[in-house]
């Protein structure tokens, strides 16, 4: 899906608050680009072919083998991976509503849809409606499918317990799918990774592009790891934030802002359309959300919100009251 994805600022020049990517944008990136412009000379040069170091210090971290560890260009690289790697077994199943990238690399690759697909998807957190799964329902389902990729591109957004890479590479049928640039906030720079089995890794290594991570995203990925840490110095205050959004949206007739174990959460509309909301809330006040209509088994009522400050949280809330008032009330 080229288009439609979320934070669609691009299309936008008057853009002053950004609800429409779920990614933390409160994180100081200065001595990172520090670091990369002190390092351009790489550039001069092809990158490692499989970003072999960089895996070698993500399964450090992960206290697991670099042969289970696979760096990819962003998880979505990993998603297509997959599906290539695995198009020979026909079937998948795709919990919905979720990210639509599953369902279009599977369909790339010629699978057809099934409730008992021999490779199911599951986004854990779940994108778009923030929700966790439980992890002894998680290997339930991988139970009951040959395997179960887990995106948890969302990891670091939530305080659920989830997945651990040491959990799964022990299990021949449970990839998990790992995203540095949501870990970091770093999107533009297209960083994610695979935790698998040492099986699994070789399946996915043969149909793996040879530089497939550039060389300043690999200088970038080191240096990040390298640091430790998230992006979100503190996750409860920020999730603490969000059930305030969600609160104050909730209090407004009209909109309905759904459950969340996450920064993120789907609302509801109940007069006109979200991406009648959308147009009114970009081109009158500068706030960007994201219409959710085009998730499968959405509606066009469905729209996306991810937490910023306080202060932006509030013009938001705001700005929507104005949105039902000015067109809705008699």
């Amino acid at each position: 899906m080229i288009e439609g994805h979320g934070d669609d600022l691009y299309r936008y020049n008057n853009i002053t608050m950004n609800f429409s990517s779920n990614i933390y944008n409160g994180t100081d990136l200065s001595a990172l680009e520090a670091h990369l412009a002190a390092c351009m000379d790489v550039i001069r040069s092809y990158p490692e072919p499989s970003a072999a170091s960089l895996e070698q210090m993500i399964a450090h971290d992960c206290d697991i083998s670099p042969d289970e560890v696979l760096v990819t260009s962003g998880a979505v690289d990993a998603i297509y991976l997959i599906a290539q790697a695995f198009r020979d077994w026909g079937t998948c199943r795709v919990m919905q509503p979720t990210f639509r990238e599953y369902e279009d690399a599977c369909r790339v690759f010629g699978f057809k849809e099934s409730e008992d697909g021999a490779l199911c998807w599951l986004c854990n957190p779940n994108n778009p409606t923030g929700t966790v799964l439980p992890v002894k329902d998680v290997l339930a389902l991988a139970d009951r499918h040959r395997l179960l990729v887990v995106d948890q591109s969302y990891e670091d957004y939530t305080m659920a317990p989830l997945l651990q890479p040491a959990d799964v590479v022990a299990r021949d049928n449970v990839i998990l799918l790992h995203s540095m640039t949501k870990r970091y906030a770093v999107p533009g720079l297209r960083l994610g990774y695979v935790t698998a089995s040492s099986e699994v890794i070789r399946r996915l290594r043969e149909q793996y592009r040879p530089w497939a991570v550039n060389a300043l995203s690999l200088e970038a990925g080191k240096w990040l790891v390298g640091q430790g840490g998230t992006a979100i110095p503190d996750l409860r205050a920020y999730l603490d934030e969000t059930a305030r959004l969600r609160s104050m949206l909730n209090e407004i007739d009209g909109i309905k802002a759904l459950e969340t174990q996450t920064n993120f959460f789907l609302c509801t509309i109940d007069s006109g359309t979200a991406s009648e909301l959308k147009e009114y809330l970009a081109r009158e006040h500068g706030i960007l959300i994201r219409d959710a209509s085009n998730f499968t088994g959405l509606t066009p009522q469905h729209f996306r919100i991810a937490t910023q400050s306080p202060t932006q949280n509030d013009t938001l809330v705001t700005a929507i009251k104005q949105y039902l008032t000015t067109n809705f009330t008699n």
